[in-house]
C-alpha cells in the first residue's frame, strides 16, 4: 500500500524547527522521512557531531530516514554560460569539483543516519541542454561510480531548472549512466510544474527507470506562471498514476514534497491539506473490495 510507504520531507512542515516537525510527523502516523534542511542548515553542511544529534532525535521517535534530499549538482557545468538556476536550500554556488568532493561528505551524512539513497541533480539548466550531454553523462558516471562503491544508491531528479529538467530528459541521462547505482526519482508535479503532461506520458518515459517517488501537484496559470497545489487540484491524474505504478510493480517508498504554502497559512497547513487529499485519493485508487 502507498500509505504504508508515505513519508515527507522534514522541512516541508515546520522549516527551522526540526524537533517539531518531527512531532508532526510522528501525529500524522507516517514512519519515513527525507532529510533536506535542519533547522535553517542544510543536512550536506553539517559536523559529525550535527548529524549525531540529528540521528539522535530521529531515533527517539522511532523514525527511518529513505534519502537525503541533498542539493548535490544544482551548479553550473561552466560558469562562464549563462544558465538557469532554482532552490539550493542554504546551498552555496559552487564549482562542480567541489560537488563531486561533497558527494562524500553527503555520503558518510547519509550513512550516519542510515539513509540508503541520496536525492541529486543535473547540473543548472543549458540554454541548449543537449549539446552538453556528453558532458553531463561522464559526470553522473563519476558520481555513480563512488556511489556505487559506497553501497549508496543516487536519485536524479526531473527539476525544471535542471539539464535533466523532464521524464525525457532525465531517463536519458540515467540510461546513459547505465550503473545500479543511479536512477531516476519521479516527480510528476516538477514535470506539471513545467508545463510537461505527467501522466501518462511523463510516468511513461521514466517507468523503467524509476526508484523513487515524490509527492507534489501542480498547474501552469494563464499568465504563464506556476503554482504548486494540494495533491488532486493541479494537473497530475494521482488516482491513475497510483494505480500505474502499482500495476507496474513499483515497491519504492513515497514521499510529500508540497511545495504548497496556503496564502496566510503555514507549510504544515499545506503539508496537512496534502496528506490528507493523499489518503482520499489512494483509498479511490486501491477501494477496500
Amino acid at each position: 500500500m502507498v500509505l504504508e510507504r508515505l513519508g515527507i520531507l522534514t522541512d516541508e512542515v515546520y522549516p527551522d524547527n526540526f524537533s517539531k516537525s518531527l512531532d508532526w510527523i510522528v501525529e500524522q502516523g507516517l514512519k519515513y522521512i527525507e532529510v533536506r534542511v535542519v533547522d535553517g542548515v542544510n543536512i550536506s553542511n553539517m559536523t559529525d557531531e550535527q548529524v549525531a544529534a540529528v540521528r539522535s532525535q530521529i531515533e527517539a521517535r522511532g523514525l527511518t530516514v529513505t534519502a537525503i534530499a541533498s542539493p548535490l549538482y544544482k551548479c553550473a557545468l561552466d560558469p562562464t554560460r549563462p544558465v538557469a538556476s532554482g532552490d539550493v536550500f542554504g546551498q552555496a554556488e559552487e564549482s562542480v569539483e567541489a560537488h563531486h568532493e561533497k558527494l562524500r561528505r553527503v555520503i558518510a551524512i547519509a550513512k550516519q543516519l542510515g539513509a540508503g539513497s541520496i536525492r541529486i541533480f543535473s547540473f543548472w539548466r543549458e540554454n541548449e541542454p543537449e549539446l552538453y550531454f556528453d558532458d553531463i553523462v561522464a559526470h553522473m558516471k563519476k558520481a555513480a561510480a563512488v556511489a556505487e562503491k559506497e553501497g549508496i544508491m543516487l536519485l536524479q531528479e526531473n527539476e525544471p531548472s535542471c539539464n535533466g529538467g523532464f521524464a525525457e530528459e532525465v531517463a536519458k541521462i540515467v540510461r546513459a549512466v547505465d550503473s545500479p547505482a543511479m536512477k531516476v526519482l519521479w516527480d510528476p508535479g516538477n514535470e506539471a510544474y513545467g508545463g510537461r503532461p505527467a501522466f501518462p506520458e511523463g510516468y511513461g518515459l521514466v517507468k523503467d527507470v524509476l526508484a523513487h517517488v515524490h509527492i507534489k501537484d501542480a498547474y501552469v496559470l494563464p499568465d504563464g506562471t506556476s503554482r504548486c497545489v494540494p495533491v488532486g487540484s493541479g494537473n497530475v491524474p494521482f488516482i491513475a498514476q497510483l494505480r500505474a505504478l502499482a500495476e507496474d510493480g513499483y515497491t519504492g517508498m513515497f514521499t510529500i514534497e508540497t511545495h504548497y504554502l496556503p496564502e496566510g497559512g503555514t507549510k504544515a497547513a499545506g503539508s496537512r491539506m496534502t496528506l490528507e487529499a493523499l489518503r482520499v485519493l489512494v483509498n479511490e485508487a486501491f477501494p477496500v473490495k
